[in-house]
C-alpha cells in the first residue's frame, strides 16, 4: 500500500495493526491471480488470517478475542482487499456476524459463548446462509423454501441455499427456514454432517474465490437450542459496512497502480511521463474526488455507529448511504484507472483487469442500490417540520 499517513489511523494500537494486515495481504496479493483464474477457495490465505488473529478480531475480550470496535474493522478489511478482494470479502462475512451477534445479543448466551471459544481455540468461522433461487436476496424479505420440521430433539432441515460464501470451509453455519407448523420463518444453527453438501456452482465474472457455492441440506439436524429466537437489538445493520471497506480497498489498489503507471511511462513522444499530461492530472483529480468521498462517509458512518449506541436503528439510512457512495465511487475510480493505462490494462495479465470485475460485485451485495434510494426517500418525506 501506499506509504502516505492515512487519515484515518488514529493511533498507534490502529497503526500497527494496519501495518500487520498489511503484511498479509501483500501475501494474499501474489496468490490472487492463480486463484482468480482457476476459481478456487484460497485455504492458505485462511490458515494464514487464523494464524494471525484475525479470525478472533471481533469476538468479545471475556471469551478470548479483541473485541474490536466497527471503525477498526473497516480500516482492516480495506487493507486485506487491497491484497486480494475475495478474500477480503469473504472473511468479512465472519468477522462482520461475530460483530452483529456481539452487538445484538441475538444468540441465546452460551451457544454464543460456544461459538466464540471455537473461534479463538479452533479458528471456527461462521456465516448466514439466507439466499435461494426462488425467494431471492433476503433483504427483499422473501419466504425460505428451505423448511425445518419438528424432530426428536430438535428440527430437521431441508432445502438448497445459493451465494454461500466460505461454503468449502465452514464445519458450521447459520441457515434461514420456513417452520411451517408455526408459519414463520426462524434461524438454525446446523453443522457439517453427510446431511449436508456444497454443490460447486461458483464460477462468476468476479470476486470468483469466495466459495460461494450452493449448499444443500437433506434432513439436516439441528438441536432444540440451536434455533436462535431472539431477534436482539437492532443495530441498524451498520456491520454490513465491512462490505463496502472490501471495495474501498479494491479501488485503492487500482488507484495506485495507475498512479505508478502514469509517474513511470513515458512514450517516446513525450520528455516526461504522462503524470505531467494536464489530461491525465484532471483524471487523476477526479479519481482522488471520488476515493476521499467514499472514504470520507464510510468512516463517518462507522464512528457514529460505535458512539451513538441508542441511534443505531434510526442511522440506517447513513450506513446505506456510505456504502451506495463506496460502491459506485470505487467503480469509477477503478474505471478511470483503465483509462489511465490504456488497452494493457484489459490484460489478464494486469490486475486491473481483475480489479475491474471484482468491484462491479459490490452491486449485488446488501442493500442493493434501490433499496438505499427508497430508505432516503422514506426518510426525506418522513420528516417533520419543527
Amino acid at each position: 500500500m501506499t506509504s502516505w499517513q492515512d487519515p484515518y489511523i488514529r493511533n498507534e494500537e490502529e497503526r500497527a495493526r494496519a501495518a500487520r494486515v498489511e503484511e498479509l495481504a501483500a501475501r494474499f496479493a501474489a496468490r490472487a491471480e492463480q486463484h482468480d483464474r482457476e476459481g478456487t477457495f484460497p485455504f492458505e490465505n485462511f490458515a494464514d488470517l487464523r494464524e494471525a488473529g484475525y479470525l478472533k478480531l471481533t469476538v468479545p475480550r471475556e471469551y478470548g478475542g479483541d473485541e474490536v470496535s466497527l471503525y477498526s474493522l473497516l480500516q482492516l478489511q480495506e487493507r486485506l482487499a487491497y491484497g486480494d478482494g475475495s478474500t477480503a470479502l469473504a472473511v468479512g462475512w465472519h468477522v462482520g456476524q461475530v460483530l452483529h451477534f456481539r452487538t445484538s445479543r441475538k444468540w441465546p448466551e452460551p451457544l454464543f459463548a460456544d461459538l466464540c471459544r471455537s473461534v479463538v481455540r479452533d479458528g471456527t468461522m461462521i456465516n448466514t446462509f439466507a439466499s435461494e433461487a426462488a425467494s431471492g436476496s433476503p433483504s427483499r424479505g422473501g419466504r425460505p423454501e428451505t423448511t425445518a420440521v419438528r424432530a426428536d430433539g430438535g428440527w430437521r432441515i431441508t432445502g438448497r441455499k445459493t451465494f454461500s460464501t466460505l461454503a468449502p470451509i465452514l464445519d458450521r453455519f447459520i441457515v434461514t427456514a420456513y417452520v411451517p407448523e408455526e408459519d414463520c420463518a426462524a434461524e438454525f444453527l446446523v453443522e457439517r454432517t453427510e446431511r449436508v453438501s456444497v454443490v460447486e456452482t461458483w464460477d462468476t465474472l468476479g470476486m470468483r474465490s469466495t466459495g460461494s457455492h450452493d449448499v444443500v441440506l437433506d434432513g439436516a439436524f439441528a438441536g432444540a437450542d440451536q434455533r436462535i429466537r431472539g431477534k436482539g437489538e437492532d443495530d441498524g445493520g451498520g456491520w454490513l459496512l465491512h462490505i463496502p471497506a472490501c471495495y474501498i480497498g479494491i479501488a485503492r489498489a487500482a488507484r495506485d497502480y495507475a498512479l505508478e503507471f502514469a509517474r513511470s511511462y513515458r512514450p517516446n513522444t513525450l520528455s516526461e511521463p504522462i503524470a505531467s499530461l494536464p489530461s491525465v492530472r484532471q483524471t487523476i483529480g477526479e479519481m482522488e474526488l471520488e476515493l476521499r468521498t467514499a472514504r470520507s462517509l464510510l468512516y463517518e458512518a462507522a464512528d457514529r455507529w460505535d458512539r451513538e449506541e441508542s441511534r443505531r436503528p434510526s442511522l440506517r439510512p447513513e450506513f446505506g448511504m456510505a456504502k451506495y457512495v463506496a460502491v459506485n465511487n470505487a467503480i469509477r475510480v477503478v474505471d478511470l484507472s483503465m483509462r489511465i493505462v490504456g488497452g494493457t490494462s484489459l490484460s489478464r495479465r494486469s490486475p486491473l483487469e481483475r480489479y475491474y470485475r471484482d468491484v462491479r460485485a459490490g452491486l449485488h451485495n446488501p442493500p442493493m442500490d434501490n433499496v438505499v434510494l427508497q430508505m432516503l426517500a422514506d426518510a426525506a418525506i418522513g420528516e417533520t417540520r419543527a
